[in-house]
């Protein structure tokens, strides 16, 4: 099945699809059709029925189902409907969190990096405790948008202590990755702290991302601590959630009188890092 070359950004759809109400089932659509729960060539519901399902309008469910189109996730056709269209298999980067360096090399090789900021500066209240930085010290502090196929998917920004960063320059973060910067220097990776929520794209990322202004990303804080307990790097991610998701392998553990799941690098296994589409 073949789809126009001029396919919108999915994300940055919402901004034309006009009122919250359209936004919101364009985006319950756009879910469904990603997450793999309607499939290539189902045919969506009609107009009627999604309007009574949602308690809208039909031009409210015509607006959605017209940003879905110029999304390139249905096409119409007459006499048969709404079909959900095949999307790309690589249109989404799949991340294990059990096993964070792997995930970070295969990563690096499935996507290049546009470098938008490279300076020094005082760190926030919040990064220098993280760090456990002095307040005499500063930080390089950089933001980076990383593409796949030329596609952008993740918004990072970092800080690093100076006393590490002046290992390398702005050329050699536009080209090499930072944990490979950090190795460079002399750094021993020890352990790294990772949370993981949601957030919504402000103007600056938004652009950055090709997505619409309060669209709701994935938020990552990570922390990395060297082998005397030192923080070597903070960092701040958004991703789009179309084009990137983490995935935990987990086992079953415990005895029978107390049994729980645990990720699986915990009990020896091996965490699947893989690309993924819809599935």
């Amino acid at each position: 099945m073949t789809r126009s070359d001029d396919r919108v950004d999915t994300l940055a759809e919402p901004a034309a699809v006009g009122g919250m109400k359209a936004h919101r089932i364009f985006l319950l659509l756009k879910d469904a059709i990603m997450s793999g729960r309607m499939e290539p060539g189902e045919k969506l519901p009609g107009e009627l029925k999604l309007a009574e399902q949602h308690k809208v309008s039909r031009v409210t469910v015509r607006r959605a189902l017209q940003a879905l189109r110029e999304a390139g996730l249905v096409a119409r056709r007459p006499g048969i409907g709404t079909l959900v269209l095949e999307q790309p298999l690589d249109a989404r980067l799949t991340a294990s969190v059990s096993n964070l360096l792997p995930n970070m090399v295969q990563m690096s090789e499935a996507s290049h990096v546009r470098l938008l900021e490279f300076s020094y500066v005082e760190p926030t209240g919040m990064v220098r405790e993280r760090l456990g930085m002095s307040s005499s010290e500063r930080v390089q502090r950089s933001i980076r948008v990383r593409l796949m196929n030329d596609k952008p998917f993740s918004y990072l920004v970092t800080h690093v202590p100076e006393r590490i960063a002046l290992n390398y320059n702005e050329a050699d973060l536009a080209d090499t990755p930072l944990f490979a910067l950090l190795e460079r220097s002399g750094v021993k990776v020890s352990q790294a702290t990772q949370t993981i929520s949601a957030a919504l794209a402000d103007q600056e990322v938004a652009q950055a991302l090709s997505v619409a202004v309060g669209s709701p990303l994935i938020s990552l804080t990570r922390v990395v601590y060297d082998q005397d307990g030192r923080g070597v790097e903070h960092l701040d991610a958004l991703y789009r959630p179309d084009r990137y998701r983490f995935q935990i392998e987990l086992n079953r553990a415990g005895d029978e009188a107390a049994r729980y799941w645990e990720p699986m690098g915990e009990a020896g296994g091996e965490p699947k890092t893989s690309k993924a589409g819809r599935r």
